[in-house]
């Protein structure tokens, strides 16, 4: 399953960290695309992701982790959805790790593609990257360099 992965150290404390990455209702201010978070039950989301073209899309998740202050993971229920056509499965995981110099945040995204879409992986995790560099700077940003 190609994975994407990236890090970075904050110089904030995994609690603070843990309470924006922890909570799915943080999602929209740290986690590129999503317009808003709805739905928020015991160990499920649905985020409203906003599309290149202006639209919305929904896209429902079930966590797979939580551990405070250590892991967060979700992943996408995607039966059913036009998501379907083109992943077989999608997981993004946040584990936050103590540093000398503050807190170390790795961002990983396990996705592997369905049919003819595995031709485009290599394009999958450069899009990735960016997505994840993304969401670093957005947490840098809400808790300092």
């Amino acid at each position: 399953m190609p994975t994407t992965r990236r890090a970075r150290t904050l110089a904030a404390s995994p609690e603070a960290l843990w309470e924006t990455v922890g909570d799915p209702h943080h999602l929209p201010r740290w986690w590129p695309r999503v317009a808003r978070v709805e739905a928020v039950e015991a160990g499920r989301f649905t985020a409203a992701l906003a599309t290149d073209r202006g639209r919305t899309v929904r896209a429902d998740f079930v966590v797979v982790a939580s551990e405070a202050p250590v892991v967060r993971a979700w992943e996408q229920e995607l039966a059913g959805t036009p998501f379907e056509r083109v992943l077989a499965t999608a997981r993004t995981e946040v584990r936050l790790g103590v540093d000398a110099a503050g807190t170390r945040v790795t961002l990983e995204l396990r996705q592997r593609l369905r049919g003819m879409s595995q031709l485009g992986g290599f394009m999958l995790r450069r899009a990735n990257r960016r997505l994840l560099d993304e969401a670093l700077d957005a947490l840098e940003g809400l808790h300092g360099a």
